[in-house]
């Protein structure tokens, strides 16, 4: 019995001067880095990426007040990804939590810098001048860098979002009456080449979540 242990004892000696060898050497720790280096790659080249997607229309040229009573529209959101949404100041309902949901995509979406934007379009231009939508952007600590609301005719903003993404907006009674007031609830992301890639239910749990993945493909694929 002693005689096998003497002799496995010797065999694992040997095994380990073998290995102690290998790993002395520089070529095996150049070899072991390469392979660390390249296991990223090799998952990025396995992963399959999502599929483009969809074109659901492109929107024509616009421009429209922001809050600061500068124009703004097409020229100045050509050549980024944005995401819009549709509210009034005066709305006790909806609005605010539609309003708080793009705050969240504000905060999150930092990262893709001047390649991103939101835009909020109100549905009452009448009442919501530049100064009441400055200051309603306060409110919602709006960044004046990445978000801006938008005013104009009635005309001008009716064309550009039932017309132009084919959201709803209007209002079913007097003027007086701002609770009678409606608009579409879906966020609508838009490409650099002005095309809208996608409409997303704001009351959905996921719908920042699914936003911000959709505008973050389209940034980064450059689309």
């Amino acid at each position: 019995m002693s005689a096998i242990v003497m002799a496995a004892g010797r065999v694992s000696a040997a095994a380990q001067r073998r290995v102690a060898g290998i790993v002395g050497r520089p070529l095996f720790w150049a070899a072991f880095v390469g392979l660390l280096a390249g296991l990223p790659m090799l998952r990025t080249i396995m992963t399959e990426l999502p599929p483009p997607l969809p074109v659901l229309g492109t929107l024509p040229d616009f421009e429209l007040l922001d809050e600061h009573g500068q124009p703004y529209g097409s020229k100045q959101l050509r050549g980024r990804v944005w995401v819009a949404n549709f509210i009034f100041t005066r709305c006790p309902t909806i609005c605010p939590a539609f309003t708080a949901k793009m705050g969240k995509i504000q905060h999150r979406a930092r990262g893709l810098g001047q390649a991103f934007r939101l835009v909020s379009f109100t549905a009452d231009p009448d009442y919501d001048t530049p100064e009441v939508l400055a200051a309603y952007a306060r409110k919602h600590r709006a960044s004046p860098r990445m978000w801006s609301f938008l005013t104009g005719p009635i005309d001008a903003v009716r064309k550009t979002v039932v017309d132009g993404m084919k959201v709803g907006m209007g209002r079913g009674g007097p003027e007086s009456d701002f609770a009678s007031i409606f608009h579409g609830t879906h966020f609508v992301l838009v490409d650099k080449d002005m095309q809208i890639r996608g409409y997303y239910d704001s009351s959905a749990a996921d719908s920042v979540d699914r936003v911000l993945r959709d505008a973050g493909l389209l940034a980064n694929r450059g689309e």
